[in-house]
């Protein structure tokens, strides 16, 4: 039995997550203001143009998943605090609101490493997503292409890298899980830069897999265990679950048994390089500590990330970490993050803290979820509209303007 620290804090999560019950099972998990909630019998858009905020395509992607992949989706470890952590960061800063300037245009193009995006938000890697639209990543690719995103691919990602760049017609970033065999960890790497990708993002935050993601599993056993056999072979473990990925299939897995490996070290940034030509970033970076030692590496850019609360039970948002990733990478290298993004407003916090981009990873699930492509293009397009307003309210009009003079801590 959970002691009553513990069964306290995991009411106040759910509590803040509720909305309406799944089709499935009765129980659902959503982050957004009550009004956005469909519990009581509230109607769900049906269009995603429909969309007044990403909340909203939540409330249907809440309907059309299973729960037990809803739960994989929503869900942090241990007592999910750090899912909260990463969203009450927001709240610890305001946008300083300055008047009569031309705000007319607006400019939302992002310049990095010599390419041209239209915006700085970006889309995260989302592992399996067969398990939230029935063409995977390819929906989520098209999105990308028609608003002109960056997208990063995951190493579990459903369908192969090549199909996903493809539909993109654009390079992606390519994140890496190294799996515990570094031969592996090669050939993954190389497939990459192979089929073109435009970096190489290794994941640094699951050394060991991560802490126990408890939330998930209450969620699956609702689901129903049995009703997860069809799919998943637990006795198989590893080999099981990537056996049905685009990046593994139809390779012999050699002496890999586990997606992370506990015993890395800085220097596996240079053997990645002797891999491949194309940029090396790190994702999962949360101390000005490390920040150091992966410029001191040689990484191209990093990602201040805690896996969307899924890494680490630290309480630390990943906003209330850049600034002093920033100021300890001291511009020699781009700082993008994650971690909690659902607004414009959000975004335009961690620009003005210094980062060059924001990656958002369920929003855009969401919206490919309840409506497949025009879902993700609508997340996308309505962060977007509110990143504008917010510049708009600041008084400027491009990202090179956004400083933290834009925002100020509260309280």
């Amino acid at each position: 039995m959970e002691d009553s620290t513990h069964a306290a804090s995991r009411r106040r999560f759910l509590q803040h997550l509720a909305a309406s019950p799944l089709a499935a099972g009765g129980f659902g998990l959503a982050l957004g203001p009550a009004w956005a909630q469909t519990a009581g019998g509230a109607a769900l858009i049906t269009e995603a143009g429909q969309a007044l905020n990403v909340f909203q395509l939540q409330a249907v992607a809440a309907k059309t998943m299973r729960p037990a992949h809803y739960g994989y989706l929503q869900t942090g470890v241990l007592d999910d605090r750090t899912v909260e952590a990463n969203r009450h960061g927001f709240d610890r800063w305001g946008i300083r609101a300055r008047r009569l300037i031309d705000v007319s245009k607006v400019d939302l193009s992002l310049k990095l490493f010599g390419q041209t995006w239209a915006s700085p938000i970006m889309l995260a890697p989302v592992s399996a997503q067969r398990a939230f639209h029935q063409d995977g990543e390819r929906p989520v690719a098209r999105a990308a292409k028609a608003r002109d995103a960056l997208m990063t691919v995951s190493t579990l990602a459903s369908v192969s890298l090549e199909t996903v760049i493809s539909d993109r017609e654009r390079p992606v970033w390519f994140q890496l899980y190294p799996t515990n065999d570094l031969a592996m960890t090669k050939r993954l790497v190389q497939r990459a830069d192979k089929a073109g990708v435009g970096a190489v993002v290794l994941t640094v935050d699951l050394p060991a897999g991560g802490m126990r993601r408890e939330t998930q599993q209450l969620l699956a056993r609702q689901d129903g265990l049995e009703r997860c056999g069809g799919c998943h072979n637990r006795e198989e473990g590893f080999r099981d679950m990537v056996r049905r990925k685009g990046m593994f299939t139809p390779w012999d897995l050699g002496e890999a048994t586990a997606l992370n490996n506990a015993t890395l070290t800085w220097d596996v940034i240079a053997r990645i390089r002797e891999w491949t030509g194309k940029r090396v970033l790190v994702k999962g970076i949360m101390t000005a500590e490390d920040a150091e030692l992966a410029v001191k590496a040689g990484v191209d850019g990093m990602i201040v990330s805690n896996h969307g609360g899924r890494a680490e039970e630290s309480l630390v948002g990943t906003l209330d970490i850049l600034p002093e990733v920033v100021q300890a990478v001291g511009g020699k290298v781009p700082v993008l993050i994650d971690g909690g993004f659902r607004r414009g407003t959000d975004a335009f916090k961690a620009l003005a803290l210094g980062a060059s981009a924001v990656c958002i990873g369920r929003p855009y699930i969401w919206g490919a979820s309840a409506f497949g492509q025009a879902g993700v293009e609508a997340a996308m397009r309505l962060m977007d509209q509110e990143l504008v307003t917010s510049m708009q309210q600041a008084g400027v009009t491009s990202l090179a303007q956004i400083s933290p003079r834009n925002v100020m801590r509260l309280g």
